[in-house]
């Protein structure tokens, strides 16, 4: 792809080493403190060598702005002397060296949880190696921006706390929920660094347990569980506003449920500003004089320069945002809340790719506890996340009694941005994917807007599977909590072409594949009860009972539902229930919609977007964002005698050929498609005729 794309001419910023910026810039200085090359030097064709910046964005933002005012608590966060709001955030850049060698287009992370996940584009990459450098081949700059301040470690964001105009602490009501991978004594009250308990004094508070989550909450007495720390001193421990532990400790079987008053609240939706601010700045910024004092040797290790120059100069023309999971969350909300709209009025992101959200999420809310799903089958069911709109165009919730749809406020101001919106099977088992395409009863389809494409990615967990081992060589291993081996179909190969898809549809216009999901027109989208699998060696479940589904939780008249911003009742009272749908399948028990790759396509097995919570985990409940593969057997007598229908691998495939040309026909159809890229559909060749099938 590698594109050089011709710049327009845009407005230039005069910004001056010593910080001072026009007022609607909202960076006032940007400290630098390692500039080193990437992946050791190494050298990629066409477009060079990379390095990386890293250090830290020092903020200013107006608490009054119209497009501020929408943050929670902005208005008690603490003012500087021109009456506005301060904080800063990590920030990181991976450029090439010679900025004329990039393709214009910068790739913005919104980070999961402070981690950087983009660079996993590059097949076998992470933040530390590039892989096959598909990124860096096609010229694409990158960066990220701290927003998350509940974290310690990674990429992350320092917020101001909120608190009253006459000094007083802030407080409210907190809801913690604790699932565990291994038996332990305590708990932080929330994630690290936890909002602090008012008082050591748990009679006010309540600490709850629970089979599955649908079982009625049991209460344990207060005086078998205190606000302390129990690690290194038995029960009732060491005293901590920090910390909960229990008298005998947390098992693996429970859920618990801890609801206490909590102090000193962050004002979390600073995040959404310091994205918005941060992009705008790299797209729009234009450094024209310096400071004598500013001038430095820009490879020296460990320079500490403090300057407002854009370290990519005009090299930038578009920008795509990407996030995962929370950070795909994220980057719905951002686009919802108007933060695509920088302060002088211009499209901050031209197209986004939330990958893996079927929600929005709570990070804009008093107490905002950004680690915590959205809600899944088994996990953190009733926390914010999944309230309506959850339609990009407007939509009518009767439960809720709003009509709206989450680009109004970037259609109002023309900043909407082309958005590719990616999912894995699992979203719609156990995150309600199918309310983003459906009215509320599931009776009907809706339409999707001109600006929106949706692509399931048919038979993929939400961890993604490992594009490096395709076919397994190994059958893939048991999750720790779950019955079912792992889903080891990646969904990695369609990213990277759609990537390269949504970049040409804002770089030049050209359209991206339509749009490929389960629908109630083809008959592809179905009620969980209406799906049968051919052969499941689980136990002790059923399919409705993995199946996450909505109700409509009311959560106080100082919450907006429809911005899922502001304070919310704790606990929640649980109304109306919305009807979810779930992709139909095939007689494999695989998806018969939906993007379906190769390893759909030509199977080796069932591939599934959900798993089962084993004995001792709270069995029969969902293995939440862990899917499973089921493997043919390899021979007729070996199915017949485990009582499977599913053809064989050798019943299917009567010899190597024939499996590796059925694989090459998917493929080929997939590139042509424009959802394969030709390079990856030669590596899948490869691997297929390296591969002993039958």
């Amino acid at each position: 792809m590698a594109m050089k794309l011709k710049l327009s001419a845009a407005v230039a910023l005069t910004l001056l080493c010593a910080g001072v910026l026009p007022a609607q810039a909202n960076i006032t200085r940007i400290v630098i403190n390692t500039r080193v090359p990437a992946y050791g030097g190494f050298v990629f064709p066409n477009t060079g060598a990379y390095e990386q910046l890293d250090g830290i964005a020092y903020y200013e933002v107006d608490p009054d702005d119209p497009l501020n005012e929408v943050i929670t608590d902005i208005k008690l966060a603490p003012r500087n002397r021109r009456g506005n709001v301060e904080f800063s955030a990590d920030i990181s850049i991976l450029k090439p060296v010679d900025m004329s060698r990039s393709n214009g287009v910068l790739l913005y992370e919104d980070v999961n949880r402070g981690n950087k996940n983009s660079t996993s584009f590059n097949i076998g990459g992470s933040a530390t190696a590039q892989g096959d450098g598909w990124l860096e081949r096609n010229g694409y700059t990158m960066a990220w921006a701290g927003w998350e301040g509940d974290i310690t470690s990674g990429v992350k964001i320092y917020l101001p706390v909120a608190r009253h105009r006459d000094g007083r602490d802030v407080t409210g009501r907190v809801r913690s929920e604790y699932i565990l991978s291994s038996p332990d004594s305590t708990q932080d009250v929330t994630a690290p660094p936890a909002y602090e308990a008012v008082s050591t004094d748990n009679s006010g508070a309540t600490l709850t347990q629970r089979v599955h989550q649908t079982d009625p909450r049991v209460l344990i007495p207060n005086n078998q569980w205190a606000f302390a720390d129990c690690s290194a001193v038995p029960f009732p421990g060491v005293p901590s506003t920090l910390k909960v532990c229990l008298q005998g400790g947390f098992d693996t079987n429970h859920i618990y449920e801890l609801l206490y008053t909590a102090k000193n609240p962050t004002v979390t939706g600073l995040g959404f500003a310091a994205a918005r601010d941060f992009v705008s700045f790299l797209r729009n910024s234009r450094s024209h004089h310096r400071h004598r004092d500013c001038d430095r040797d820009d490879h020296h290790h460990g320079d500490d320069f403090s300057s407002v120059d854009n370290p990519l100069g005009d090299a930038i023309e578009h920008t795509l945002i990407y996030g995962s999971s929370q950070s795909g969350r994220w980057i719905r909300t951002f686009i919802q809340l108007g933060f695509n709209e920088d302060l002088n009025g211009r499209r901050v992101i031209d197209g986004a790719i939330p990958h893996k959200a079927s929600n929005r999420g709570a990070f804009n809310i008093r107490f905002a506890q950004p680690t915590r799903l959205s809600g899944t089958q088994h996990t953190e069911q009733q926390y914010p996340g999944a309230e309506s709109p959850q339609t990009w165009d407007p939509s009518f919730d009767p439960e809720s009694g709003i009509l709206a749809g989450q680009l109004e406020r970037c259609r109002r101001s023309h900043t909407c941005p082309k958005i590719t919106h990616t999912n894995s099977d699992t979203e719609w088992w156990q995150a309600v994917m199918s309310l983003n395409t459906t009215d509320s009863d599931g009776r009907r389809d809706l339409s999707i807007p001109s600006e929106v494409r949706i692509y399931e990615f048919s038979g993929t967990q939400h961890g993604g599977g490992n594009v490096l081992a395709q076919p397994p060589a190994v059958v893939p291993g048991f999750p720790a909590a779950c019955q079912l081996r792992s889903n080891s179909n990646p969904f990695l190969w369609a990213q990277r072409a759609l990537l390269q898809d949504l970049t040409e549809w804002v770089v030049n216009g050209r359209e991206p594949p339509p749009s490929m999901y389960s629908t109630l027109r083809r008959h592809s989208l179905v009620k969980p009860s209406q799906v049968h699998y051919p052969y499941m060696p689980a136990v002790n479940f059923t399919v409705p009972g993995i199946t996450n589904f909505k109700f409509f939780l009311d959560r106080g008249h100082r919450f907006d539902v429809e911005d899922v911003s502001g304070i919310m009742r704790e606990p929640p009272d649980p109304d109306g229930r919305y009807t979810v749908l779930v992709p139909a399948v095939d007689a494999d028990g695989n998806d018969i919609d939906g993007l379906r790759n190769v390893n759909v396509q030509v199977p080796l097995g069932t591939y599934l977007g959900w798993n089962v919570r084993k004995a001792g985990f709270s069995e029969g409940d969902s293995c939440d964002l862990t899917g499973a593969y089921i493997p043919f057997f390899k021979t007729k007598a070996d199915r017949l005698a485990a009582g499977d229908p599913r053809p064989s691998l050798q019943e299917r495939y009567p010899t190597h050929q024939d499996y590796v040309n059925k694989v090459t026909a998917a493929a080929n159809d997939q590139v042509a498609k424009r959802v394969l890229l030709p390079e990856d559909r030669d590596s899948i060749i490869a691997a297929a005729n390296a591969a002993a099938v039958p």
